[in-house]
């Protein structure tokens, strides 16, 4: 039974750990008996939840986080991976050689502060603390210790919050002056196929011939291409077929009978038959093609935007729409397109009192008329 001993001037508790060892552990010196009581009720707490650990076999902070990289490892991709890897190797030097069970939600939010005044950029420290936070949840799930102190710390915001990118769709006219005003076929094929289905630019550069599914006018996304590598769709939501119109069709058809026959059946290959490099798409082809068609100079992603508003703007359902796009909820596709969801709609409004209304409308306007109220 766990009891509190007083040897030589100083507290010791004495209790059995949840594997049923006997522990002692001596409190410092001029410690009261209060806070020994404290002490020894902390670590039956500890025991009950099953946490507990000696000091000698609890590991730091930087043990679990090389641990946790590991665990990563075979679900990430490599780039994603990577960038958790700096994010412990460059950021996290704070709380090396702190043992895992002594970060507190007070340690998190003074690591937030001080990468604040470092001058940490806002979406870098965001990014930082994401890792951070799966760190700890790993550490958690391993019993290291009993709660996760980073879901309860504040999270950086204020002064340095960050405005959303601004985005910037071209019109049904600047669609179509960008289009025509493109010679190569290749190209003018491969801006109408990204905007006329909103895929990414990884997913366009690895779309092959064998994707195409042309009775039903239909595009397959399965795979794609980002930094000179290949890559599965990141989610389930991601692999997903895209509806296509005739001319979008038609257009990919007379893109096929000219195509280089190249060994991955690429629909857009470069010269060597190789899939695309994203910069030279971007600064050699898009860029210049704005510039020809009079139009400002817009990210290649503003292709996806642009898709997705016309998609809006003609009133088709969210739940299509964010099939179309490959997100992983129609609440994303909200909350990245709600500004562009028109905030009035008298067309639904009259419809829904005919539907209710067809037959007594004329009456209940009538009983109004005399002063009738609800």
């Amino acid at each position: 039974m766990a009891c509190i001993r007083k040897r030589r001037g100083r507290y010791v508790l004495d209790f059995c750990d949840q594997t049923g060892n006997r522990r002692w552990e001596t409190m410092p010196e001029g410690a009261t008996k209060k806070a020994a009581e404290d002490t020894l009720r902390a670590r039956q707490d500890q025991i009950e939840k099953g946490v507990y650990r000696t000091r000698e076999t609890t590991p730091a902070f930087e043990e679990v986080a090389r641990a946790w990289l590991e665990h990563k490892r075979p679900n990430l991709r490599e780039t994603t991976w990577s960038v958790y890897e700096g994010h412990v190797r460059n950021h996290f030097k704070a709380l090396e050689g702190l043992k895992i069970n002594r970060i507190t939600t007070a340690t998190v939010e003074k690591f937030i502060t001080d990468k604040q005044n470092e001058g940490m950029h806002l979406l870098t420290l965001r990014k930082v603390l994401v890792a951070l936070n799966q760190v700890m949840a790993y550490a958690v799930r391993h019993r290291y210790l009993d709660h996760n102190p980073v879901r309860d710390a504040e999270r950086p915001r204020g002064q340095g919050e960050v405005k959303q990118s601004k985005i910037r769709v071209l019109s049904p006219a600047e669609i179509k002056a960008l289009v025509e005003c493109v010679e190569s076929p290749k190209y003018r094929t491969m801006f109408m196929v990204a905007i006329m289905s909103g895929v990414r630019q990884g997913e366009l550069l690895g779309l092959k011939w064998s994707d195409v599914d042309w009775e039903n006018r239909q595009i397959q996304i399965q795979r794609t291409f980002n930094n000179q590598r290949w890559f599965d769709t990141k989610s389930r939501t991601s692999n997903r077929r895209i509806d296509l119109g005739p001319a979008t069709i038609a257009a990919l058809k007379w893109w096929k009978s000219i195509c280089p026959e190249n060994t991955h059946g690429l629909i857009f290959p470069n010269g060597a038959g190789e899939p695309m490099n994203h910069n030279n798409l971007v600064t050699r082809h898009f860029f210049p093609a704005l510039k020809a068609a009079g139009l400002p100079q817009i990210r290649f992603h503003d292709l996806r935007h642009t898709y997705a508003s016309l998609l809006i703007e003609q009133g088709e359902n969210v739940k299509y729409i964010q099939a179309q796009l490959g997100h992983s909820s129609p609440t994303v596709t909200l909350n990245v397109y709600a500004h562009l969801m028109k905030p009035t709609n008298q067309e639904s409004a009259c419809k829904l009192e005919k539907t209710i209304f067809a037959e007594s409308g004329s009456k209940m306007v009538a009983g109004n008329k005399k002063g009738v109220t609800a």
